[in-house]
């Protein structure tokens, strides 16, 4: 690759990045905070222009994708942050700035990458986590957008019930009334509480076997020094014997 193609890349790259890091802090902040207001015309213009940039950027690339499904699962995240329906998927966007920092290697140029970053990303790809996680993400994310439009409530408490349905919390203040509503929670109890519950065993499963690792090696470290004690306790008592083989001889 020649150094202006790499840099192009670059540049293409941290475009994307920056403007997703805008559109998130926008819309956190209007979420968050009173200073900007998402109802207001210049910010909603704002916005979906940066939408329209992103879609494009998405079309494109699915369009030069040699693997359409690997596509589609390796870049789910991004599809979501194209869901026109509420500013909040936006946020989806971060998954672009930290496969920016993946494939520039932007931890270990830091000096961040050591073995804290080396078990993060062991844990996240080696396990299927990311996979599992995305998956659960997308399914909590569909089936609220569905539930608001159905039931015609706000997105966020749509989003409110999706996660307190598939965590199997069930707090109550939220519950279908129309019949596509209750299709939909039917559907987020099997999909979601399935995917879920790997998702939980998964990270069980890792965390159980870091622990078992490290009794392992803790157990190793100690066989080794005890074999290491007994070998000088072996040569001692040889040493203690020859000497004492000696002082017989001079008598």
């Amino acid at each position: 690759m020649t150094s202006k193609k790499r840099l192009l890349i670059n540049i293409y790259d941290f475009s994307f990045a920056i403007l997703a890091l805008i559109s998130i802090f926008t819309v956190l902040t209007g979420f968050l905070t009173k200073t900007i207001s998402l109802s207001d015309p210049r910010v909603i213009k704002f916005l979906d222009s940066i939408l329209a940039i992103f879609a494009l950027d998405y079309a494109l690339r699915f369009g030069f994708a040699k693997n359409k499904i690997n596509f589609l699962v390796q870049n789910s995240f991004d599809l979501l942050g194209l869901v026109p329906l509420h500013p909040i998927f936006a946020i989806f966007r971060i998954a672009r700035v930290i496969r920016i920092i993946r494939s520039h290697h932007l931890l270990w140029r830091l000096g961040l990458d050591g073995r804290f970053s080396s078990e993060v990303h062991r844990f996240i790809y080696d396990t299927g986590f990311l996979n599992l996680f995305t998956v659960s993400i997308v399914i909590l994310a569909f089936s609220a957008l569905m539930y608001s439009i159905v039931e015609r409530i706000p997105l966020s408490s749509a989003l409110w019930w999706a996660i307190t349905t598939a965590t199997t919390v069930g707090y109550g203040d939220i519950s279908p009334k129309t019949p596509i509503g209750k299709i939909i929670a039917a559907f987020l109890m099997f999909g979601g509480i399935g995917f879920i519950g790997l998702l939980t065993s998964t990270i069980t499963g890792f965390f159980t076997s870091a622990t078992s690792d490290i009794q392992e090696a803790d157990m190793s470290t100690l066989i080794r020094k005890i074999d290491d004690l007994n070998a000088k306790v072996d040569r001692l008592e040889k040493q203690t014997s020859d000497k004492r083989t000696q002082r017989k001889r001079m008598k």
